[in-house]
Parts: C-alpha cells; structure tokens; sequence
C-alpha cells in the first residue's frame, strides 16, 4: 500500500486534471471558436477601457466591408482590450437608427440618408458622424432588352431599395436633372420609382416586374449575374468620383460616456481599412466569410468578383459629399431644409490618424462646436 500523498500535492493534481475542461469551457480547446481566439485581450497590463461591451450595427452589404472584415479578422476587438464587441446585423438604415435612439445600439455602419434623417428628427440631439468607411459601390443595372440607353428609362420601372434611401434620393435627382417629374411618395411619373428591398430585388428583376433598379452592391453584380447590364455607375455622376456610401456614427450618449471605447473602435477600423487596401484579395475572401457566417451562404464569384473593386474603402466621410445628398433630398421633397451643423464629430478619427501618420479629414464645416 503506497504512502498518503500530502494534500497540496493532492489539490495540484486535481487542478492539473481540470485544466483541460476548464480552458475547453472557456473557449480555449480545439473546440473553440474562431472568432473566440481573435478576441484575445490586446496586452496583459494595459489600461481596461470604460465600457465592458460596446454595441456595433451594420448592413449585410459589400459597402459595409470595414465592419465584415473588422470583425471578421477580429481587428476592431483587438484594439478594445477586453471590452467585448457585440455585432448587430440590420437590413435597413431606418431600423439602426431605431435601435441607436432607443439605446440598444452604440455604434453603427450605416449611409447618408438615414444618418441624416436620424440627426434631423431628434433635432441634433442623437448621433454624430464620426468616421467614413466606404464610397462607391452603386450602380443602375438594367434589363438590355427593355433598355438600351438612359433615354429609355422614361416610362418604365426601376427599383430603389426604400423611400428616402441613399440611392432613392440619388435616382430621384438624377431623374429631375434629365427634365423629368417623379412623385416622392408614390413614386409614380416619367419613370416608375418602385421601392423593393434589396433581398427581394433580384426576383422581381428576373421575374419581369421590374426593368431595372438603382441598387448598391452587391444587389447591382447580382442583377448583373441574372442577365442585367450596368448602364449607370454613380461614381461618374460625382466629382474625383467620390461619394459616401457608408459612414460610422455614435450615439451622443455613447460618445459622452465611453469616448476611449469610441476611440478604440476607430484604431481598429482604421487599421482594418488599412488592412483592406493593402490585401483586397484577401479582404474580399473575408468580407465573403463573414457574409456566409452571417445568412449562412456565401456570394458567389460571379458576383462577388465584380462588386468588390467598385468599392472604395476609406477613412474620409467625404462629408461635402453627405452635404450635397441632403440638397437633393430637400430636392425631392422628401425633407425639409435641414440644419446639419454638428452632424459630425471627427476629433478622435483625426487624433488616430495623426498618431498612425496620416492625413487628418475635414467635416466641411459641420462639425459640432
């Protein structure tokens, strides 16, 4: 019969059996999830920020790279230091918006037209646009059969994805500008603007219901894919060929509370917009894998391949630009003059830029005093 062991080493023993249970529990055993690996605290001994969580919005869309890809490849988590990113997916602006005036959001990737409406309907009191993220990426495909040059558009049927939307607003200005009338509210006149969600586009396209439709990617590249033929890049219709597509914006409240988490996310979107430019191939299979692991299938390479180089990701919010789509849309009729003074805040986007040597961005004089 063998001595007793000494109760010390006893408990070592235990603990050493244990181990593995435990750290497979954690998320540390060959069971753990990718993500869970990529969440690993930056370094032992830096400063914990303020939040223990921050909540992030997006769109399932290509023009949302920077949050596919930063969350995707973890790079916004990293530079959070333990504070834990929570993703949320939304189908629409006006719903992200919803969920940031209603508190349950913090940050959010999201385009010109909601973040506009969002600032004007809480009279300035809500959101600040902190950051750009990507411009580009919006194109009018259309039926070749029905439609062989802009000329023919006149009395047919082109989809936008929503009333009020970035690229509603966008085709409504380009229709008065050929000299043609569109009600704002039904859509109906010259050309029939018919409001169908992007998921639902490309059915209706192939179905006949529509000739076209003036669509972001990769809604545009999938049209392309069912026989549609691109007749209108918007880039073209812009100056450098440059507009917003994508900005980031915070709650007020957020931003207040939490401005070194705030400041975080932006070090981990810069470097991921960085990250993009510099491997877009590899950026691309990202994008498509956060894609897949959100709605559970992958955008095909016929129609990732085109949409993906339409896009162009950046810091810059290209603020003149959300300047010019807000016009429009008093244009349209859809708003009301609004008063955008203090719509951006991009203090801390400049503070990271400067740190990491690159060019500060202006806010064409709508920055919050």
């Amino acid at each position: 019969m063998s001595a007793a062991r000494p109760l010390p080493l006893l408990r070592a023993l235990a603990v050493t059996a244990a181990l593995p249970l435990l750290l497979t529990a954690c998320g540390y055993g060959s069971e753990a999830k990718k993500d869970d690996d990529k969440a690993q605290v930056a370094a032992t001994g830096d400063k914990k920020l303020s939040a223990a969580e921050v909540r992030i919005g997006y769109f399932p869309n290509l023009t949302h790279a920077t949050a596919l890809v930063g969350l995707q490849e973890g790079l916004i988590e990293k530079e959070l230091n333990g504070t834990k990113v929570k993703p949320q997916s939304f189908n629409a602006g006006p719903s992200e918006i919803e969920a940031l005036n209603g508190g349950s959001l913090d940050i959010g990737f999201i385009g010109p037209s909601p973040s506009i409406n969002g600032y004007v309907k809480s009279k300035g009191s809500n959101l600040r646009i902190i950051s750009g993220s990507a411009s580009g990426g919006v194109k009018l495909v259309v039926n070749p059969d029905r439609i062989k040059t802009l000329d023919d558009l006149k009395g047919k049927k082109i989809a936008t994805p929503q009333k009020g939307n970035t690229q509603d607003v966008a085709f409504l200005n380009w229709i008065s500008e050929k000299g043609w009338t569109v009600d704002p509210e039904s859509g109906k006149g010259d050309v029939s603007v018919v409001r169908t969600d992007n998921k639902v586009t490309p059915d209706a396209f192939k179905q006949g219901s529509i000739d076209g439709a003036w669509v972001p990617e990769p809604t545009a590249s999938k049209l392309v894919s069912d026989g549609g033929s691109v007749l209108l890049d918007e880039t073209a219709l812009w100056p450098d060929k440059k507009f917003v597509i994508t900005n980031i914006i915070v709650s007020q409240k957020f931003l207040k509370e939490h401005p070194d988490v705030v400041e975080a996310v932006l070090k981990g979107t810069v470097k991921t917009n960085e990250w993009i430019n510099a491997n877009p191939d590899k950026a691309k299979a990202s994008a498509n894998a956060k894609l897949e692991a959100d709605s559970g299938k992958a955008l095909d390479a016929k129609v990732l391949d085109p949409a993906w180089p339409s896009i162009a990701i950046t810091d810059d919010p290209l603020a003149s630009t959300l300047k010019t789509q807000s016009e429009w849309a008093v244009k349209a009729k859809l708003i009301e003059q609004p008063d955008l003074a203090g719509i951006y805040d991009l203090t801390l986007l400049n503070k990271v830029l400067k740190a990491a040597g690159k060019p500060e961005v202006s806010d064409a004089g709508l920055g919050a005093k």
